[in-house]
């Protein structure tokens, strides 16, 4: 099942209670922090995306980085992105949550099954309303999760996923 496909249910269940997380911006993750390692694993991973660069983030928290599209990959639309071409981040090790821009088709699973929640400021309007908190992962098996929503979200901001 991939996360591309708006008919699947494909997002397992995020075992345990959801970590709390501030009710407003700063928006960060108080609890169940993600290991160092697993948060710069997703650095890692997501700096080999095609097209793809890390840098500071443009919109986050001081320390937090940016997963961006280099100029050379083609967008469909601004709404893909927070901020210039950023579609995603994490934040700094303290906090270790991520902030991306997903496919509407894949919002609702991330809220029901416990992976996330929607950004306060995208409720606001003032980002895209896909906008949403992942939790930091916990372990391996949660890092893949999370490594396929970063990749939903690379697949949006460039085209090739459903919207």
């Amino acid at each position: 099942m991939e996360p591309d496909d708006p008919r699947r249910e494909w997002l397992p269940q995020r075992l345990g209670n959801r970590p709390r997380a501030t009710p407003d911006d700063p928006h960060r993750q108080l609890t169940q922090i993600a290991p160092p390692e697993l948060q710069e694993e997703v650095v890692a991973r997501g700096r080999k995306m095609p097209g793809t660069y890390v840098c500071p983030s443009l919109i986050s928290l001081p320390g937090s980085r940016a997963f961006m599209l280099d100029n050379s990959t083609p967008t469909p639309a601004s709404r893909v992105f927070m901020v210039a071409r950023e579609f995603a981040h994490i934040h700094p090790p303290v906090d270790g949550s991520l902030h991306m821009v997903l496919p509407p088709h894949i919002v609702r699973q991330v809220v029901e099954r416990g992976w996330g929640e929607q950004h306060p400021v995208a409720k606001m309007g003032l980002i895209p309303p896909t906008t949403m908190m992942v939790y930091g992962p916990r372990d391996a098996g949660e890092l893949e999760v999370v490594l396929s929503l970063l990749s939903a979200s690379w697949s949006y901001a460039r085209g090739e996923a459903a919207g």
